[in-house]
């Protein structure tokens, strides 16, 4: 039989980001959680954005949305639990509709996901006939079933030019589309949804940031305005920014985006200094070990997809993992 396996075996790699008294805290639901994943046959899906304790205590696959998109057609469980926010796990269902997905809280939304509604994707068709629509995975299956492909902040730029076309409608993000725009001849149409973590940096943030830590190596996150983007010197997906900071190694680094992607990449990277002027996203923050456990205790809470929409948003997801 095998050991139990103790939370205090994972502390030495956590230990310069979470004190020694607040692992201690975390360390019964971490155990418990480690329990139940093996008596249930579950694997834990985390984005980036959770927090050090999920990241790196209970996690079985992290990532961006393109990571997580593409590791969940992979995973051998009988159960996935999404640690993240609601349009995730709904994406985790459409590419394993066998397999039961939980997410710890229902309530765990996305401003993106909430600007927009296919009734919106039918009256821009109507506009702009003709036009194929690229929306962003932070969207809901019914929003994604009315799309023509999905794409992320890490290959909006490959998907746009894969159609083939002069021009695109891309949904929901504003700022993603006229950041993708600036690299591309493909004309682009968007929407007026935003992140309401990343709209929240300004140019003038950075202009701030680098005076008050001369030399210091700003990463924007392509969810940030235009301004903030061109003001910094390298932009990208959380898993661009990661690596960015691994290939790179800057002394000072700022990451503009959610607080606790500073806090998971400090973990591997104790050499470089991470400044910290972030903003929370509260609907990432609803999820927690005490959560993550119940959601595996009694199975809750289940995501499922309307199989008269798991079809088309399948297909959209899956054109997207095929560029």
């Amino acid at each position: 039989m095998n050991a139990p396996f103790s939370a205090e075996s994972l502390y030495d790699r956590v230990a310069h980001v979470i004190p020694k008294a607040e692992w201690l805290s975390f360390s019964d639901d971490i155990e418990a959680i480690h329990r139940l994943k093996r008596e249930r046959n579950a694997v834990i899906l985390a984005h980036n954005y959770q927090t050090p304790e999920i990241f790196h205590g209970v996690a079985d696959i992290v990532g961006d949305s393109l990571a997580l998109a593409r590791e969940a057609t992979r995973v051998d469980a009988d159960v996935i639990v999404l640690a993240g926010v609601h349009f995730m796990a709904e994406t985790a269902k459409l590419l394993n509709p066998e397999k039961t997905v939980l997410i710890p809280d229902m309530a765990a939304g996305c401003s993106l996901a909430d600007s927009i509604t296919p009734e919106d994707i039918a009256l821009m068709r109507q506009a702009h006939p003709g036009a194929p629509v690229v929306t962003y995975v932070n969207t809901s299956a019914a929003v994604k079933a009315a799309s023509d492909i999905c794409c992320t902040s890490g290959n909006a730029k490959k998907v746009v030019e894969s159609l083939g076309v002069p021009k695109v409608l891309m949904l929901p993000d504003e700022y993603l589309a006229r950041n993708v725009a600036r690299e591309t001849d493909v004309e682009l149409i968007a929407w007026r949804g935003h992140c309401e973590v990343h709209e929240l940096f300004t140019a003038e943030d950075v202009r701030e940031m680098r005076a008050a830590w001369p030399g210091v190596t700003i990463i924007a996150h392509p969810e940030c305005p235009p301004e903030v983007v061109a003001e910094a010197d390298f932009s990208g997906s959380t898993a661009g920014m990661s690596d960015y900071v691994r290939d790179a190694r800057p002394g000072r680094v700022v990451l503009l985006t959610e607080c606790s992607m500073s806090d998971n990449v400090a973990v591997n990277h104790p050499d470089v200094n991470f400044v910290r002027p972030c903003n929370l996203c509260p609907h990432m923050k609803r999820i927690t070990l005490g959560n993550i456990r119940t959601a595996l205790q009694e199975m809750r809470h289940e995501v499922t997809v309307d199989p008269a929409i798991a079809d088309d948003a399948r297909r959209a997801v899956e054109r997207m993992l095929a560029v």
